[in-house]
């Protein structure tokens, strides 16, 4: 039995894949198929939108074909149908026969499409909501599209701003835009679409503007956009960066009232504090990842933001901004702590997990060693298991192991500052770890 199809990708290239993987991927290059016998009936793919058929169909087969393209899938308003042989008349008799369909008297069946006036009316009302919902907070869109130049940038930057009032509104417009485009889409081969192309366009523009101010390279990026500060306020280093050389601000080394000040002549607070917002969620998501024990940073980040979901005034702004770069500071400072403990990223953690309070110098220069060896032992040996975590026997000889190292008077912890009940529990948390972040000694959350 056939389980995989050849199939020619993006460049030529030739691989052998199975319909899951073919279609419900969003990133495989897969994304035409041409159907002779199989594929008509029998197989679900959501996201399928258009459908060509050059070839009679009818009854059964016909509506298994047509109802490829009407699955519900996210971002998908509806199917398409291009009909190359003139199969409507076969589609209206099996609708009748199969569907239950409705003929609505005499000889003349229910047309089984939507009819192209209410896709428009559609479209129009998210243009009509996304647009409301600008001007009743000050600005319409609409005079984007009467400025050039400048002044359109600035225009621009003056609808980001608003938009960007709090996290609620910035959601709550992304949501009207994505529903304009949805629908914008499902009308591209009606010519009355035409008449809305400048409205989506400026959606369209402010859109992806605020969705590339989420993807700013780093935090030192959006720093530099207060652009009167930098020689003044932050230190400039050289870093390199796969083989190229970039300048990056050492957020270490900023004039915090310097850089407040200068925040306060910005006309763009808003959208400053919500692009820096994403890029310290990016940074502390990756520490958290790497080190358990970093709950704490998550925990003073939202009593940062707790009332960013209100709209709020300028001073409301300023003491929010103020937080925010402190606390990259802070966040930049635990980032570079495993440089300072001679320690890497995944020897850092074991240590955190095997410290203690009030512990001394040399257990302390102790518990390094053995969280660099019990880690090295563990990847050399246990780790290398395939699936480890997926059967029970691996699972326990990779906590015994854990214990065993531990518990051990010349591998493990120093018998004077950790009793047994501490040994266990130093265990539990350590396997937790592993468990979570470790595939395999060559898969894990480091590399």
């Amino acid at each position: 039995m056939k389980t995989g199809y050849e199939i020619e990708a993006a460049g030529g290239q030739k691989t052998t894949i199975g319909l899951d993987l073919a279609f419900k991927n969003e990133t495989h290059p897969f994304r035409v198929v041409f159907v002779c016998a199989m594929w008509l009936t029998g197989f679900d793919v959501p996201n399928l939108a258009t459908l060509y058929l050059d070839k009679p169909l009818k009854a059964y087969t016909l509506m298994q074909a047509i109802a490829r393209a009407n699955r519900v899938y996210e971002g998908k308003n509806n199917g398409l149908i291009v009909d190359y042989c003139g199969i409507l008349k076969n589609l209206r008799e099996a609708l009748a026969t199969f569907a239950g369909g409705e003929t609505g008297g005499g000889d003349s069946p229910v047309p089984p499409v939507k009819p192209e006036e209410d896709l428009l009316d559609e479209l129009a009302e998210a243009i009509i909501l996304t647009k409301n919902f600008v001007t009743d907070r000050g600005f319409k869109l609409d005079s984007i599209n009467e400025t050039s130049g400048f002044e359109k940038i600035a225009a621009i930057r003056d609808a980001k701003e608003l938009i960007n009032q709090s996290e609620e509104t910035r959601k709550r417009f992304e949501i009207l835009a994505r529903t304009v485009f949805v629908k914008f889409k499902a009308c591209l081969t009606i010519k009355a679409v035409h008449a809305y192309k400048q409205e989506h366009a400026v959606i369209n523009i402010v859109y992806q503007k605020l969705q590339e101010d989420r993807a700013k390279a780093d935090i030192s990026e959006i720093i530099r956009e207060l652009h009167t500060v930098v020689d003044e306020a932050i230190g400039l280093e050289s870093r390199e960066t796969g083989g190229d050389y970039d300048n990056l601000y050492d957020i270490s080394k900023i004039d915090f009232a310097k850089l407040k000040e200068e925040f306060q002549k910005s006309p763009i607070k808003n959208t400053t504090v919500q692009s820096l917002k994403k890029q310290v969620e990016k940074k502390l998501q990756k520490m958290l990842a790497k080190n358990p024990l970093r709950t704490d940073f998550n925990t003073r980040y939202q009593e940062i933001i707790a009332g960013d979901n209100l709209e709020k005034d300028r001073v409301t702004i300023e003491e929010t901004f103020a937080k925010l770069i402190k606390f990259v500071g802070e966040l930049d400072e635990e980032d570079t702590r495993s440089v300072r403990e001679g320690l890497n990223e995944e020897y850092l953690a074991l240590f955190d997990l095997l410290m203690k309070k009030d512990i001394s110098k040399k257990d302390r220069e102790r518990i390094k060693s053995v969280a660099r060896e019990l880690l090295d032992k563990l990847k050399a040996e246990k780790l290398n298991v395939d699936q480890w975590r997926e059967k029970e026997l691996t699972k326990v000889a990779v906590k015994l192991e854990i214990y065993d190292f531990l518990y051990d008077d010349h591998t493990g912890l120093p018998v004077e500052s950790y009793t047994p009940e501490e040994v266990e529990e130093k265990t539990e948390l350590v396997f937790g770890h592993i468990f979570m972040q470790y595939e395999d000694a060559m898969h894990n959350v480091y590399t």
